[in-house]
């Protein structure tokens, strides 16, 4: 009873915990400005199931792909495990599922192969980071936290995969051994193998198999409160960050519709503008941004994908898609815990914009929408640069010069260019 009250008390703490953390993401989400993604359900659906469940835009790169599918599967359906442990660590039972006979002993042993799997994979995953240092996993933004981060995950899905290996094999040794209600079910093709390497007598082995049962389901339990601090957080948020994916055309921009009510009045004096609430041109900082781009932040994993394929980073521009996306994540945790801490009236003084996100970035984007097209869970850094960019102009009148002259050409003369528009078919005098 004493150990079924201490699992009852880790559970509880854990689930309280996430559920706090969880609450302020969903609050700092909630800051943003309202955006209608309820349109279309049916194609909604069908993007989150092959993007974020069926795992499409992975593939691109095959070898990732394959070892992320291993943890991914793993992490899914490992934790089928996880219920059967919880079950167990409340009613004080062992192995309460076994009496599915042949089909548990199916599901164990898949779980081990799985298991492998998944460690092997993070064991390479480790070696591409540490060793082989792939470029994309570098760069300015990728400061000491955000490596230490992934390696922080990977490290800790070893550990409990291992765990559970570990824990099977000397629960293998006991069922053998016929001791106490170590019952005899399930399949061990992969502990089995090591179970040599365990001392045979019993208190031990009940030592290291309580021991691992403790440290994998107390592991399990650290790292889903760990989530909302990780950018592995996009575990959960991949499905609804998928479903409400920009359904219209990449390239397509939306028009601001106070912008809109001018052209048209200026266009047609019969024009009777719609009545609109007052307010700024574009985003300055993170709570101007949409409640999508915000969700978007917290949803990236950095993988540098977009960052890999954007031109202008390539150029060597200081432009990176994934800074611009850890950036906004960044401020608005930091506007979150200042409500926290002093009210949601309060102004720090700071903004996303220049503070976090400088101009140059945001001017050397090319607009090109390859930093959407390679994000697996179908991030667009290019909404955020373009509203950034609309405060720039049309509320500080900043802009490069090349841009400024070309604003200049289009409101005297029509065009892009420096010719008047009597001038415009001159090339057609010299053809003749």
């Amino acid at each position: 009873m004493i150990e079924q009250g201490i699992f009852l008390v880790i559970v509880i703490a854990a689930v309280v915990l996430f559920s706090i953390n969880v609450k302020k993401i969903i609050r700092n989400i909630n800051l943003g400005r309202p955006l209608d993604r309820s349109d279309r359900p049916g194609e909604r659906w069908a993007t989150m199931l092959k993007v974020a469940f069926g795992q499409t835009k992975m593939a691109a790169r095959p070898v990732p792909f394959i070892l992320h599918f291993f943890v991914y599967a793993g992490f899914i359906i490992i934790n089928i495990e996880v219920l059967e442990i919880a079950i167990d660590g409340l009613f004080g039972t062992h192995r309460v599922f076994s009496f599915l006979g042949g089909f548990y002993s199916f599901l164990i042993g898949a779980f081990e192969w799985l298991a492998i799997l998944v460690l092997i994979a993070c064991v390479i995953f480790l070696i591409r980071r540490n060793v082989l240092k792939i470029r994309r996993f570098f760069g300015v933004e990728m400061t000491s936290w955000p490596r230490s981060d992934a390696n922080y995950i990977l490290i800790t899905e070893i550990l409990l995969m291992t765990a559970f290996l570990t824990m099977n094999a000397a629960d293998y040794k006991l069922q053998l051994a016929g001791a106490g209600h170590y019952i005899k079910a399930g399949a061990f093709p992969i502990s089995n193998l090591f179970s040599p390497l365990l001392p045979d007598s019993e208190q031990s082995l009940m030592l290291i198999e309580r021991f691992c049962w403790w440290f994998h389901i107390i592991g399990i339990f650290a790292f889903l409160n760990y989530l909302p601090y990780s950018k592995h957080f996009h575990i959960l948020l991949a499905f609804p960050n998928t479903y409400y994916s920009k359904l219209e055309p990449k390239g397509e921009f939306n028009n601001m519709p106070s912008v809109t009510n001018e052209v048209k009045a200026m266009l047609d004096p019969s024009f009777t503008p719609e009545v609109l609430e007052p307010g700024k041109f574009g985003a300055k900082d993170a709570t101007d941004l949409s409640w999508k781009s915000l969700m978007e932040a917290y949803t990236c994993t950095e993988c540098g994908r977009c960052t890999s394929e954007c031109p202008a980073n390539n150029t060597g521009k200081l432009l990176s898609p994934r800074k611009i996306m850890m950036d906004t994540r960044d401020r608005i945790s930091e506007i979150g815990k200042n409500i926290d801490k002093h009210g949601k009236d309060y102004n720090d003084g700071r903004s996303l914009l220049d503070d976090y996100i400088t101009q140059e970035e945001i001017w050397a984007c090319t607009t090109c929408n390859a930093c959407t097209q390679a994000c697996p869970v179908n991030i667009d850094p290019l909404s955020i640069i373009m509203e950034l960019r609309r405060y720039s102009v049309m509320e500080e009148s900043k802009a490069p010069a090349s841009l400024n002259n070309m604003f200049g050409n289009v409101e005297n003369n029509g065009a892009p260019w420096k010719y008047s528009p009597a001038d415009r078919f001159n090339w057609a005098e010299k053809t003749q």
